[in-house]
């Protein structure tokens, strides 16, 4: 591709060599550039890509882009290297890799779902009926990439770099795929990574506090900004009447077509007659034209909001009640709100929570509908933030009916020095717990307590296959774990 084909789209660039030249490749990363490739210098929290300009050279670089405001005497780029200024990098970076792999989200459908909570079961339901109505589906989020049914790759972040992204959805264009539903995180609509997509729906779940942080956004309006970025880039969205900041978006994007969903305020797909249990719940809402009898083998009160928004998908392509029933009942997401089906027929549920208000929200919400005693296994991860463990170990302490403190993840930490860490919080409360360090063995004692009424929440590893142990990770699947267990009771 010419290097002029590649700029398309972008505005107030200054240039110094020839844009005629052919590019093979474009790279931010200077140890992944080869012979003919254009580096596009990116500032990071940590580090400058300025400073390693030189290096893409040696490399095999002939362009580099570059950011207004840098000091091109100092960089000392030598003749022949065509130079390339841009406003913004990081959005140059975005628009130049869609051109670079022929702008691939302009031949499928693409739908974004952004919101602090729900993003990634909400993108499973989705898929789970785009693919029983017969679409090929493309799937981008926290746990994995999916391809036609097929796990491609696990995931470092939700929303991949721009060229990662580009670079997948022109793999998934080859594939044949008509769909890609995608978590769209604020930190990429902050960052342009998601620049240059061309969205056919977007969707709103939840706003609540989180990521605040120096590298993050720096308050709550920085957050909820950044979010509603999503719908700056398309006319067509979904977002939920009962959150305080969802309710206001068909206000904010006035021309927009947005469809709202809820339980409690006036919405366009409303859900009543709820049951919740500690293995299901079921609702009745309006699918197409009549009311329909939903239930999804996700149990809790968020499920019935993410199945709404996945219904309101299912609205926008047509497809019938039949389907999207048999699509919600039978989706189960790895990690989140996970259960284990299992000969004793016991409720047990693995999920990814593995921070104090994750712990929080799932200990409570199945407190809110199980008939029996809530038992909660979890550890906290080494080597990272200490101070959520007491902080954790109070909160399961406070709700569960029985804690079994244990390891996840001690990574180079003593799993014992991790525990007592989290005991120091539990003995705050009048909770009953008891110390098992050996993981499987936790789990088993939880078993051998537990009936058909309560309920054992494996807190912690979620999609997770592996105990991160001094440096090396063995394989501990959760799911594979309870069903021995229960094999050799």
């Amino acid at each position: 591709m010419k290097l002029k084909e590649m700029l398309v789209g972008l505005e107030g660039l200054k240039v110094k060599g020839d844009l005629e030249i052919d590019i093979k490749g474009i790279e931010s990363n200077s140890k992944n550039v080869k012979k003919n490739y254009v580096f596009v210098a990116i500032k990071g929290f940590d580090t400058d890509g300025h400073q390693y300009i030189s290096s893409a050279i040696k490399e095999g670089a002939i362009a580099v882009m570059v950011e207004e405001g840098c000091d091109l005497k100092a960089l000392d780029i030598p003749e022949g290297i065509t130079i390339v200024m841009a406003k913004n990098t990081r959005e140059a970076l975005a628009i130049c890799s869609s051109n670079f792999y022929g702008n691939p989200s302009r031949r499928f459908k693409l739908i974004g779902v952004t919101g602090t909570k729900g993003k990634t079961t909400t993108t499973f339901m989705i898929k789970e009926i785009l693919e029983k109505a017969g679409q090929k589906v493309g799937l981008i989020g926290t746990i994995a990439t999916y391809r036609n049914g097929k796990k491609v790759k696990d995931s470092d972040r939700t929303t991949p770099e721009s060229i990662e992204l580009q670079k997948e959805f022109a793999e998934m264009v080859k594939a044949g795929v008509e769909t890609v539903v995608m978590e769209v995180s604020s930190q990429s609509l902050k960052l342009h990574r998601v620049d240059g997509c061309e969205f056919d729906i977007v969707l709103f779940t939840n706003f609540s506090e989180d990521h605040i942080s120096p590298k993050e956004h720096p308050d709550m309006e920085d957050y909820l900004n950044s979010k509603l970025k999503l719908f700056e880039m398309c006319k067509t969205g979904i977002t939920n009447a009962d959150d305080l900041y969802g309710a206001k978006i068909p206000k904010l994007f006035k021309d927009s077509n947005i469809t709202t969903y809820g339980i409690d305020n006036f919405a366009n797909v409303l859900a009543k007659d709820i049951t919740i249990t500690n293995s299901y719940v079921d609702f009745k809402a309006k699918i197409t034209d009549r009311n329909e009898r939903v239930k999804t083998g996700i149990p809790g009160r968020f499920s019935v909001y993410n199945s709404l928004a996945a219904i309101c998908v299912a609205q926008k392509f047509g497809i019938a009640p039949e389907i999207v029933k048999e699509a919600l009942a039978e989706v189960r997401v790895p990690g989140r709100s996970e259960l284990v089906d299992n000969k004793k027929e016991i409720p047990i549920m693995i999920d990814y929570a593995h921070s104090p208000e994750s712990l929080q929200n799932i200990l409570q919400a199945v407190k809110s509908y199980t008939k029996g005693r809530v038992i909660s296994v979890f550890g906290c991860g080494g080597d990272r933030d200490s101070g959520k463990r007491p902080i954790m170990g109070e909160i399961s302490g406070r709700i569960a009916d029985f804690t079994f403190i244990t390891s996840d993840n001690p990574r180079t930490e003593e799993p014992e020095k991790i525990i007592s860490e989290i005991e120091e919080g539990i003995k705050k409360t009048k909770g009953k717990y008891k110390v098992v360090v050996d993981r499987t063995e936790a789990i088993k004692e939880a078993i051998k307590m537990a009936t058909k009424r309560d309920i054992i929440i494996l807190a912690g590893k979620g999609h997770e296959p592996y105990q991160e142990i001094n440096g090396e990770k063995f394989p501990y699947d959760e799911r594979v774990i309870v069903n021995e267990i229960i094999d050799n009771l």
